[in-house]
């Protein structure tokens, strides 16, 4: 799934950590530069590139290219773990996040995390873009997602436009929906992860064993069960979207 570029710059403009510089956005020429010496980089991460050029995390420099050609500090680099790896970011806390060049599809990397403490490699997100949005929900405190499903969709991308002017959330965004709605209090057990075009919230349970389930609920209506009073809109969330309209993120 691919990302929109209006919900990736609303997440980077409203995540705490998460800093860029105005008008350091590299051209084309420097990326296809870099891109000599690295093979071709992922779609997101050239988005971003393109955007921003250079940004932070917790203080913690993103991977850049010069503004002219090669590679900058602390630049992508040549450092490859078994050849099938580019690394381009490392946490105070001794872990490095690369992209699995063995492992591309759609124009995208996955994202691979490594600590170098235990040596152990885990994936983490879907794509650059997914990197992003994983990072931002555990900065936020909503560790990978609010359910299996929110996770997966937030490994790829920080929320959905849906055709109908709505939108499914991002970790940006979702905290504060969520309260708004009183989600916590009014139905403890499910969690809203969008609104529709009308107004209307989009509802998946937060527990037990049906979290793939996607309902419909009118304003002032949330109380108790939302499958009591609620739409159900799908039996899966992804077979939901894959059966809009258009394509899904733009």
């Amino acid at each position: 799934m691919r990302a929109d570029p209006e919900l990736l710059r609303d997440l980077i403009a409203t995540t705490p950590g998460m800093v860029t510089r105005p008008g350091r956005g590299r051209p084309e020429a420097a990326i296809r530069a870099a891109e000599s010496l690295t093979g071709p980089l992922p779609r997101s991460f050239r988005w971003w590139l393109a955007a921003y050029g250079e940004g932070s995390l917790r203080g913690r420099p993103i991977a850049t290219v010069e503004p002219v050609a090669g590679l900058g500090e602390p630049g992508l680099t040549e450092d490859r773990s078994g050849g099938d790896r580019l690394w381009f970011h490392e946490d105070d806390d001794h872990e490095r996040y690369g992209f699995a060049l063995d492992r591309a599809a759609d124009g995208e990397w996955p994202v691979v995390v490594h600590s170098r403490l235990t040596g152990e490699e885990q994936p983490f997100a879907d794509s650059f873009a997914g990197f992003l949005t994983v990072w931002a929900a555990l900065a936020g405190g909503l560790r990978e997602g609010p359910n299996p499903a929110v996770a997966r969709l937030w490994r790829a991308t920080p929320g959905v436009r849906l055709p109908d002017g709505g939108t499914l959330l991002g970790p940006h965004t979702f905290r504060a929906r969520n309260d708004a709605w009183q989600v916590r209090t009014s139905a403890p057990h499910w969690v809203l992860v969008g609104e529709d075009g009308a107004g209307a919230g989009l509802f998946m349970r937060r527990h037990g064993r049906d979290r793939s389930s996607l309902h419909r609920l009118a304003p002032g209506r949330l109380r108790g069960d939302v499958a009591d009073d609620g739409e159900l809109l799908g039996a899966d969330l992804f077979d939901w979207l894959d059966g809009l309209p258009g394509p899904p993120a733009g």
